[in-house]
């Protein structure tokens, strides 16, 4: 099996996964911002932001909010299509907030911005994820940061799990991943960081995020 058709094969099931996933109903996010996401932008000077994997746009249509000029990716056309669909509800625009629907191997873009998220970049099959970190680290313009959250277990309310779950990587992993040029990049922060979430029989659980912000510093 030739390489280019083992990746369009995951680009197919990347879709049709996402797609599922969302279309089992009709909201699968709160629509909040991300906490770590906010506590760590809300000092930052706003500027031009991109956030890798938005899902239904929640951390995007915050950072609109607080003045960022904010553009969302996602695999998924239905988390897109709602995305825009919430964004034009709250009056935001597409300068303010925009969404684009691809799979981040084939999107490109001359741009670079000043913030690049990736939340949860995660999916219980095998894709390039490290390709992606650099790829989305390629996109920070200078002075700007990269905030990677990922999960770094599972909830403290959840069984054994009965199908394949995704790998739950380290900060360590991520930063080794990245491959960043210590002569370019300052790491800001890498550690686990556990945050308060409601659990789907609502009572109060915890979840921890892998935290990766660093900023180039040139």
């Amino acid at each position: 099996m030739s390489h280019h058709h083992e990746h369009h094969t995951t680009q197919l099931d990347g879709v049709a996964f996402w797609e599922n996933h969302y279309g089992q109903s009709e909201r699968i996010w709160s629509g909040k911002v991300n906490q770590v996401i906010e506590e760590l932008v809300a000092p930052l000077d706003a500027g031009k932001s991109l956030d890798i994997g938005c899902g239904e746009g929640g951390d995007v249509l915050w950072l609109a909010a607080n003045g960022w000029k904010a553009t969302g990716v996602d695999i998924s056309p239905t988390a897109v299509k709602r995305a825009a669909e919430e964004a034009a509800k709250l009056g935001l625009d597409a300068e303010q907030a925009r969404f684009i629907a691809s799979d981040l191997a084939a999107w490109n873009t001359g741009e670079t911005f000043d913030l690049v998220t990736l939340s949860f970049f995660q999916a219980p099959f095998e894709f390039p994820r490290a390709d992606f970190l650099r790829k989305a680290a390629a996109l920070v313009a200078p002075g700007g940061h990269l905030l990677a959250l990922s999960h770094a277990s599972m909830p403290s309310f959840a069984g054994k799990p009965d199908h394949p779950m995704p790998a739950f990587p380290s900060p360590e992993e991520e930063l080794a991943a990245l491959e960043l040029d210590p002569e370019q990049w300052e790491v800001l922060c890498a550690e686990i960081r556990e945050r308060s979430i409601m659990a789907p029989d609502g009572n109060p659980a915890t979840l921890e995020d892998s935290v990766v912000f660093v900023q180039r510093i040139a």
